[in-house]
Parts: C-alpha cells; sequence; structure tokens
C-alpha cells in the first residue's frame, strides 16, 4: 500500500519499544531498536520483575510459618540474601536473552547505545564506544521508560538512604526499614521487608494508603500492615532525611520524626525524556511526558511515544498495547474503524499479601460523579477453596450499572487476585453483564466462583 511506512527506528527498548519493535518487523518494516541500558527495559527488568521475584520468596517464607494451619510441622524459613539476589539475577538474564533472541530473529536491528532525534525523520544513536550512528526514519518510536523521582532533600546513597533500583535486593537486609511513599510501589515494599522480618515504618502523606484506590481496599491493606506490626505515620510528609552513622532519621513537615536503619524512597517517578531531541524535532511536552493523542501518535506526523514516557498509565502491560497499536497505526492497518485504547478499563494489580487488583469504574469514582451504580461484595470466607487453602481474606466487589447489567468495574482483595481480576477486565472490556458471569459455569472449588457469587 502506498504511503505505508518502512523504516522504524525505536528509542528504548521496554515492553512498549520491543512489543512495537516485534509487530512491526512482522508486518514487513525495517526496524532499528536503540536501547542503552538492558533489552526488555530498566523499570520492567530492573524494578517490576524483581520486586515481584522478592514478593513471591517472601510469600514462601509466610506459607512455611503457618505451615500447621494445613496439618503440618511448622517450620522457620531462613532468608539467603545471596541466594536472593543470584535467583534475581537469573530471572532478568534469562528474560533479556529471550527478548533480544526474539527480536533477532525476526530481523530487528538491536543497537546498544542512546537514542536522540536529530529532526523529525533522523536519530542519531551514540554507542557506548563514543561512536555515533546515523538513521533515517519514517516511523520514530520514544518508548524511554521513567526512573525514580528524587527530591533535593534525599540524600541517596544506596547503601542507607534507597531508591527503588538499589532496594533489589539493597546491599543489606534492613533492621529497620523507614518507607516513604504509601502507594502501589511503597505498599509493596512495607510487604516484602516484613515479610523478610525487617521492622517497617511507613510515611504515609495522606490519611490511607493507596490513596487513588477504593478506600476499602485500602482499609484492608492497612489492617494486614498493623497486623504485621508496620508502623503507620498518618498524614505525615517527609522533608529532609538524617543519616547518622548506622541511624536514619526521616523528618516530617508536622514535627514527627521516623527513625530506622534505612530509607527507601518511593514517590513516583518521572520520564526519561531530556535527551530525546523533543525540542530538536519539534514534538510537544508536558512535564517530560510526550503529548499524544488516542493513537499515541506526537504532534509530529511520523514520532509516537509509548510506555511511561507518553505520560498514560505506567504499567508495562499498557506499554505492550501502545506498542502494538502504534505498529499497527503506522503500517496503515487502522485505515477503517477500531477500538482505540480505553485507559479506564485497563486492570492493575497490588502484589501485597493478600493481593489487591481492580478494573474499571470504581465506587468511590461513580460517587463522585453523582453515577448510579449497583454495587455487590462477597467476602472469600464464603469461599471452599478459599478455606481449603486456609486463607479466606478480602473480598471480590463488583461495580454494574442498575438498568443494563452490564459490569463497569471490580475490586480483589485476596489470594491470587491479580489473576482473578482478568475475568472482571474481560468482561469490563467485551461490555459483558453481570447475568453473564452468573451464567457461567466455574470451575469447583475454586475462588474464581466467588466473582459469580458477587455478581448475582
Amino acid at each position: 500500500m502506498a504511503g505505508i511506512a518502512k523504516r522504524f527506528v525505536i528509542i528504548g527498548g521496554g515492553p512498549g519499544g520491543t512489543t512495537c519493535a516485534t509487530h512491526a518487523a512482522r508486518l514487513g518494516a525495517k526496524v532499528t531498536l536503540i536501547e542503552r541500558d538492558i533489552v526488555g527495559g530498566a523499570a520492567h527488568l530492573l524494578d517490576c520483575i524483581p520486586s515481584k521475584a522478592m514478593i513471591a520468596t517472601g510469600g514462601m517464607m509466610s506459607d512455611m510459618m503457618r505451615a500447621s494451619e494445613m496439618g503440618l510441622v511448622a517450620v522457620e524459613a531462613q532468608l539467603d540474601f545471596n541466594a536472593l539476589r543470584e535467583r534475581i539475577n537469573g530471572i532478568e538474564n534469562r528474560l533479556e536473552t529471550s527478548v533480544s533472541t526474539q527480536l533477532r530473529s525476526q530481523g530487528v536491528n538491536l543497537v546498544e547505545g542512546t537514542g536522540e532525534m536529530t529532526g523529525p525523520n533522523s536519530v542519531k544513536a551514540t554507542l557506548k564506544d563514543g561512536s555515533e550512528q546515523h538513521f533515517e526514519a519514517d516511523v520514530i518510536v520514544l518508548s524511554t521508560g521513567s526512573r525514580p523521582r528524587i527530591p533535593d532533600w534525599a540524600p541517596i546513597d544506596g547503601e542507607r538512604v534507597l531508591t527503588t533500583r538499589h532496594a533489589y535486593p539493597p546491599p543489606e537486609l534492613p533492621e529497620h526499614l523507614v518507607v516513604i511513599g504509601s502507594g502501589v510501589t511503597g505498599v509493596e515494599f512495607v510487604h516484602m521487608f516484613s515479610a523478610f522480618g525487617s521492622k517497617v515504618t511507613l510515611v504515609v502523606s495522606r490519611q490511607h494508603v493507596l490513596p487513588y484506590k477504593d478506600p476499602e481496599v485500602a482499609a484492608a491493606l492497612e489492617q494486614t500492615f498493623v497486623d504485621r506490626e508496620v508502623k503507620l505515620l498518618k498524614g505525615a510528609r517527609a522533608e529532609r532525611i538524617e543519616v547518622d552513622g548506622p541511624v536514619v532519621r526521616v523528618h516530617c513537615d508536622d514535627g514527627r520524626i521516623a527513625t530506622g536503619s534505612h530509607a527507601l524512597m518511593a514517590i513516583g517517578s518521572i520520564p526519561n525524556s531530556e535527551e530525546l531531541g523533543l525540542d530538536v524535532a519539534g514534538v510537544d511536552s508536558k512535564w517530560g511526558y510526550v503529548q499524544v493523542d488516542h493513537n499515541c501518535l506526537s504532534n509530529v506526523a511520523g514520532v509516537y511515544a509509548c510506555g511511561d514516557v507518553s505520560g498514560k498509565l505506567p504499567l508495562s502491560s499498557v506499554a505492550s498495547i501502545q506498542g502494538r497499536k502504534i505498529a499497527e497505526h503506522a503500517m496503515g492497518l487502522h485505515q477503517a474503524p477500531h477500538r482505540h485504547i480505553d485507559y479506564q478499563k485497563v486492570a492493575s494489580a497490588i502484589f501485597t499479601e493478600p493481593e489487591i487488583a481492580d478494573v474499571g469504574l470504581a465506587e468511590a469514582d461513580a460517587f463522585a460523579e453523582g453515577r448510579k451504580i449497583r454495587v455487590t461484595k462477597v467476602p472469600f470466607s464464603v469461599s471452599a477453596k478459599a478455606l481449603i487453602n486456609s486463607d479466606p481474606r478480602g473480598f471480590v466487589k463488583i461495580v454494574s450499572d442498575p438498568l443494563t447489567g452490564v459490569v463497569l468495574g471490580g475490586s480483589i482483595v485476596g489470594q491470587h487476585a491479580a489473576e482473578l481480576v482478568s475475568v472482571l477486565a474481560l468482561a469490563v472490556t467485551a461490555g459483558l453483564t453481570v447475568t453473564d458471569l452468573v451464567e457461567s459455569a466455574f470451575v469447583h472449588p475454586a475462588l474464581a466462583e466467588v466473582l459469580g457469587e458477587a455478581a448475582e
């Protein structure tokens, strides 16, 4: 087809960039992917994957310590930090090798270096040895991700005062970790280190953790933290960190001081866009995020952005969907009407214990908008499978339209919530009704049965 773009240059090899590369190559494009750190994405392979590996280890320790509940003799698991570090490195290396092999098998040209636009249709790659390569492109895709946000008052040293990148795992197991930030990343760190046996204090700037989640979900997580003897400093905003030998003090704006052996910053991220040449290429940005439309296209023809740098939901799953959509749009597949990415219907999960997952419209948001909804909630304590697993914590909540029965959203707190939410995600995306869920024959006994009961 005349006018179809053939030459792709992708800057950044995270989930968005690699997915875009593979799909564009399959559609016949000539693809070059420039990555400076690790193919597969630093945020993905050095943040997301290691954190979930550590959480899985902590979960295994917790399971072993409650073995008596399953009719077994309880044992006390001891953490081997070196073995954990080797395990994480092994997972990272295997995934990077897998992604790199797939890209090369499809003819993608992998370039190790830093990419920068020198115009709306040209890119310069600076290699690790200082040499340069120049590329002309019909399509440029920016997929450079983000990095932890570090305020000026935080003396990050990678030993006592850490960012998330220093903590997978940290140089040593903290005796007492002060976590600053009670969003998704912060609460996952609270969970994993309390599971490892560290004392944990969480500085919560609002009046409850997870400020953008369902308050009932946040309350359930807070109770878990209280049960683990996690200290919560609510309504406190950190403003200074003092390191005094083996002691770290986090000073808050209300005069309170959280004292521990280590402090961890988990207060969000900032986009990696300073050196992309946005101004040179004429690409609009806001607070460092590339401004894109529903096709992930910037204001400059042929220049797209996906992943964290696009300013949309900072999730690997979203980046991958964006990458695929970019490849299809740039190669001319979206001439006819098609489904655009609906960021309001993206499922997300928090890998605490118990897990938390949600999708679509939240109950609190619906009430804030004055929207009429039907909310049904069923605890896992009614589930035979939950009792078999000796873990009846949590619940399933479904939000639906009271007139049509269409599933609008839902929240799950409990074992395997990250897997179970996929059913609700499909229902929300496909416009299924609560009747569709009720009439689905779920396996018995299974945790998924609670989804059907909540839909009743």
